[in-house]
């Protein structure tokens, strides 16, 4: 195998493309589409501002508040926005569709709500016209399009016979073709990378991680060319005229991108059934009332709670305790609480990774799938980002709670057994400073990778699947 002929043909392809009508107005389509999609990809990422802004003012509206009971400061909350990861600007994922904002108090989980979804038409069901949704959807399609004829055309004009005639082997001749393809193809690539780059030097974050994760986005986007550039070649070659392969290739592009994500969401959804929000919420409503009601005085497992506590201490009320009963009754029942929501939650989240995982299972069928997966996680507007957020804001608001039920065992008389009102029993408003605000932390790249391993291995895969099938088929190949 002959380097310099593989390159001499791949040249001879580009050549032609250039010379021929269809690649100028592909090429004015895609970058209109790329001013479109930068534009709203930066205008999308400037929401980070918005919601820092509530955030702060959250925080001073928290800090604002007088010297007043714990308790109540433990039901008047806080909010805890999620800001988006830089890399959002080139992949939108799932951001339109999560909530990004939740209040924090005491005793209660509140969703997250404000997503995008929530306040736009139905028209966002369409998807939204990000550069990652046009490299994923529509470069495969111009893959296609400029690449069917790639061999079967040689074959019709005769041309192929030359080729042959004169020395070049059909391993030659096939990696030629794709390397020719996946010339032209980076042509019309590169503008959205050196876009997302110009973008983020424009954002102003320059941590390693985000640019580790841009220098992985553009080496998965150029493994999954690859895959499809060869794919398109070897259709061709496999194809006895040009019309054959056009046909092979657009069903092939409509079962990538359109039959079978959508066939995996939905088989995964009816093997892996999660509860709705009514029947999450019922479901955790119901153990807590079951298992105990800290509200409750004459619940049975808190009364029992109280009994032990005052054996412990060796006296007869909870007025003559050493602390605050109310402020560790309310931290008990916080506790249990916590556990019973964490443990549903835990079991909701997995039902959602196994249909997950699923679709990480087809990506060895389905390149697009796996490079999905892998440029949402990479963006990190994935799943596991917005679950990331979820914990980080729920161990924020468990911490919050029982920092406030310490300071009403604390400082709070014992002979105060429940109840807020009042302005007798009131802590200094210094203690809610001292509290630390809520910052949303970054799901790890690592993190990211760990749960993408498969979609980067069948990224793997795919290249060297298509490499195989080339080398495969050039043994047997004729020109007839």
């Amino acid at each position: 195998m002959r380097l310099h002929i593989i390159r001499l043909i791949g040249s001879q392809f580009v050549t032609s493309i250039f010379k021929g009508r269809a690649l100028y107005p592909l090429a004015g389509i895609m970058l209109l589409l790329l001013l479109f999609a930068s534009i709203s990809g930066y205008n999308y990422y400037q929401q980070n501002t918005y919601r820092i802004h509530h955030q702060e003012e959250a925080r001073e509206s928290w800090e604002a508040n007088p010297d007043k009971h714990p308790h109540r400061m433990a039901h008047f909350g806080t909010f805890a926005f999620r800001v988006k990861n830089p890399l959002s600007i080139f992949e939108f994922g799932l951001e339109s569709y999560v909530g990004n904002a939740v209040f924090l108090e005491a005793h209660k989980q509140n969703m997250v709500n404000f997503s995008e979804a929530s306040f736009s038409t139905g028209l966002l069901r369409f998807g939204e016209l990000s550069m990652a949704t046009i490299l994923q959807l529509l470069l495969p399609l111009i893959i296609f399009f400029l690449g069917y004829t790639t061999i079967v055309s040689e074959r019709e004009n005769g041309t192929l016979k030359i080729f042959l005639t004169q020395g070049a082997s059909w391993k030659e001749i096939l990696l030629g073709k794709s390397l020719g393809l996946f010339r032209v193809a980076m042509l019309f690539t590169l503008p959205f990378l050196l876009g997302l780059l110009f973008m983020l030097i424009v954002a102003g974050d320059d941590s390693p991680d985000v640019w580790l994760r841009f220098g992985l986005v553009v080496s998965v986007y150029i493994c999954f060319i690859i895959a499809v550039c060869m794919t398109s070649v070897l259709v061709s070659a496999r194809s006895t005229s040009s019309r054959q392969a056009l046909v092979k290739l657009l069903g092939l592009w409509l079962l990538m991108v359109v039959l079978m994500p959508k066939a995996a969401q939905a088989v995964g959804s009816y093997i892996y059934s999660a509860p709705n929000k009514i029947a999450f919420k019922s479901a955790i409503e119901k153990e807590v009332i079951k298992t105990g009601d800290s509200h409750d005085p004459f619940d049975p497992y808190f009364a029992a709670l109280r009994d032990s506590v005052l054996e412990v201490h060796q006296v007869d009320s909870v007025t003559h305790l050493p602390f605050n009963y109310g402020g560790f009754i309310m931290g008990e029942g916080e506790k249990l609480s916590a556990k019973i929501y964490n443990k549903h939650h835990d079991q909701l989240l997995a039902q959602y990774r196994k249909q997950n995982q699923l679709t990480r299972y087809l990506a060895f069928l389905n390149p697009y799938l796996a490079i999905k997966n892998v440029s949402m996680a990479l963006s990190a507007s994935d799943f596991n980002a917005y679950v990331t957020f979820q914990q980080q804001a729920e161990a924020y608001r468990y911490e919050m709670a029982q920092k406030m039920n310490y300071l009403q065992m604390e400082f709070i008389s014992s002979s105060k057994v429940s109840g807020s009102e009042g302005k007798v029993f009131v802590i200094d408003r210094k203690e809610w400073k001292a509290f630390p605000d809520f910052t949303y932390q970054q799901i790890s790249l690592v993190e990211s990778l760990k749960q993408e391993w498969l979609s980067l291995l069948s990224i793997v895969f795919w290249i060297g699947f298509t490499t195989l099938m080339l080398f495969s088929y050039s043994k047997k190949a004729n020109a007839i």
